[in-house]
């Protein structure tokens, strides 16, 4: 059970940074989403929503790694 919880956790910031990458991608080629208004704003958005996602992931991975001295000396606290 607790696998499956933490694979939910692992998904849902997974799918933003997927969404912050299409956000991004969309801008680049001109497709303007219906609730953006403008299309800096919305690489911005795709920008933080990727980055958002990336870092919680990222962070998950460390603190999981740290509680089982699988990391190098320098990430230790």
């Amino acid at each position: 059970m607790t696998r499956i919880v933490a694979l939910v956790i692992m998904l849902i910031p997974g799918a933003l940074a997927a969404l912050g990458i299409k956000l991004m991608r969309d801008m680049l080629f001109g497709i303007l989403q219906p609730p953006i208004p403008y299309l800096w704003l919305q690489f911005i958005l795709g920008f933080l929503l990727f980055v958002i996602g990336l870092g919680f992931i990222g962070g998950f991975i460390l603190h999981r790694d740290r509680k089982r001295n699988k990391v190098q000396a320098r990430f230790k606290k």
